[in-house]
């Protein structure tokens, strides 16, 4: 830490200006670091002598009160835990999150855009800011595909354990008969990467397509060829942005875009965790889900990987998943370690 405030101070520090701003966000995390630890040591050490003094005295409304207020310092120490956690190569970076509908119509892609709004809540929780890259309206309601890039601390190694397939049951509201319906859709996270990690793309390899614009954006977005989607044949792998007027700011985007993909690749072939996580999501439907949310016939939401559940239902779709993502992530780091 004082090699790093040394080197902030130094005159030519911000000379090159992308290796000094990654010095920076190293050192601003190293600070929130040792700024929880010490308020973590300052609580523990506070509400002990406070629960030693009320024991000496007989005071059971103070010992309470230290009880009470130590269960906070255990809670406040675990969330530092894991933040401790998220030390994997790209964690500390900004994610793109792509959303897909299962098989199904207008059932699935309804699904889908909930699935959209509830990462986007649970990122405004944390004070990330989320930008909408690409949306493809459904055919009557929802969405046929959806790409959010998450800008905040450690936005890819929180959204990393989303990857999957998540099943819905519910009574579907587009169906007259009121017939309950399973529904499925799949969430693809995958890092943004700066230009000090090297990824080699040969552009003969690559399709680009431009594009009209679908949804929301006003008439001069829906009435030029803005939007880009970039395909990279050997892999397969398509990209495709339309948040800009501007298709030279769209067709910047998406190479970054397919840099990240063929990064996130990379990094799945060197981690068997990733891989396999990768290889589940080969069919969107039965056998593949890592996480159910049932609303009919009762209100519950399980993950399949951990078997963490709850019976907010609504307090998940509203985006509070962090007790799902904490234990996905403990369990995924123990797996590394044990490997």
């Amino acid at each position: 830490m004082a090699e790093l405030n040394a080197l902030a101070e130094d005159p030519s520090f911000w000379d090159d200006a992308q290796t000094a701003q990654k010095l920076m966000q190293e050192r601003s995390r190293l600070e929130s670091a040792f700024d929880a630890i010490n308020s973590i040591t300052a609580d523990l050490s506070d509400n002990v002598e406070l629960a030693e003094l009320a024991e000496m005295d007989e005071d059971s409304g103070l010992l309470d009160a230290a009880a009470s207020a130590l269960s906070a310092v255990k809670d406040k120490a675990a969330a530092a835990e894991l933040e401790a956690l998220l030390s994997g190569e790209a964690d500390g970076n900004d994610c793109f999150v792509e959303i897909h509908p299962g098989a199904g119509g207008t059932e699935a892609q309804d699904w889908a855009e909930m699935m959209m709004r509830m990462y986007s809540r649970w990122a405004n929780a944390r004070g990330m800011k989320v930008d909408v890259l690409e949306t493809s309206d459904g055919d009557e309601a929802g969405i046929k595909s959806a790409t959010l890039k998450f800008r905040g601390q450690n936005a890819f190694g929180w959204m990393k354990t989303e990857s999957g397939v998540h099943r819905l049951v519910r009574i579907s509201p587009y169906d007259s008969s009121a017939r309950r319906h399973t529904s499925f859709a799949s969430v693809w996270v995958y890092p943004e990467i700066d230009d000090s990690i090297e990824i080699e793309i040969n552009e003969s390899d690559c399709r680009v397509d431009t594009y009209r614009a679908s949804g929301a954006g006003g008439q001069h977005v829906n009435k030029t060829d803005s939007a880009v989607r970039i395909t990279h044949e050997p892999t397969g792998i398509v990209v495709q942005c339309q948040n800009d007027r501007s298709q030279h700011k769209n067709r910047s985007q998406a190479w970054e875009m397919l840099r990240a993909r063929l990064y996130e690749k990379e990094l799945q072939e060197r981690e068997a965790a990733a891989q396999a996580e990768a290889d589940s999501k080969s069919e969107i439907g039965w056998g593949h889900q890592i996480r159910s949310y049932v609303l009919q016939p009762y209100q519950m939401v399980k993950d399949l990987r951990t078997g963490v559940e709850t019976s907010d239902t609504q307090g998940v779709l509203d985006g509070k998943i962090d007790e799902f993502m904490a234990a996905a992530l403990s369990a995924r780091v123990g797996d590394d370690a044990n490997a």
